[in-house]
């Protein structure tokens, strides 16, 4: 049971429990990516862990924005014991797998905030979650492509090459389209 203290909140508590449920999510996510990036720089994978360290640290500013979103609502967020990330990997393609999955998760959680919103009518909750799904397409967009190239790293070589170029690749985009600010 999540418990909300809520202090004149101005928002439905079906969606101010979905706000905090996901809040925690991304918490878990940051302290997830955090998990991979060791595993990463542990065996000289540098490139993979720096990426992640960054994924961590958006993860933690996707909480912020929800926690801001709660509290400019009047509501009171309930931090939770985050639970331990997986960390017994033993290939780079169970790491991609992992980070695919838990951005697939994060898409389900989001959907989840938005339905409790669109049935609760609260609209400032359903503009908020709009950012939202627009990231985790950018998010599932990314971790396939890292689960598809780390495939595709068949050849001697390949994932050490891989490794220097990851950051760039994933956040390289085939097309930019005008007036789409990066957020």
């Amino acid at each position: 049971m999540i418990c909300i203290t809520m202090h004149k909140a101005r928002i439905p508590e079906p969606v101010a429990e979905q706000l905090n449920r996901q809040f925690n999510q991304e918490i878990a996510a940051a302290h997830s990516y955090l998990a991979l990036s060791i595993w990463c720089d542990v065996r000289n994978l540098k490139g993979f862990g720096r990426y992640f360290v960054k994924q961590a640290g958006e993860e933690r500013l996707h909480a912020e924005r929800i926690l801001k979103h709660l509290t400019d609502r009047g509501a009171v967020a309930n931090v939770i014991a985050v639970p331990a990330p997986k960390q017994d990997f033993r290939t780079l393609l169970e790491i991609a797998q992992q980070a695919q999955a838990q951005e697939r998760a994060n898409t389900q959680g989001v959907q989840a905030v938005y339905e409790a919103a669109l049935g609760a009518k609260d609209y400032a909750a359903q503009v908020l979650m709009h950012w939202f799904i627009n990231e985790q397409v950018e998010e599932e967009d990314w971790s396939t492509e890292m689960v598809e190239r780390v495939q595709a790293a068949t050849c001697a070589g390949s994932v050490g090459d891989l490794d220097r170029h990851i950051e760039r690749y994933l956040e390289e985009e085939v097309r930019q389209v005008p007036g789409n600010a990066a957020v």
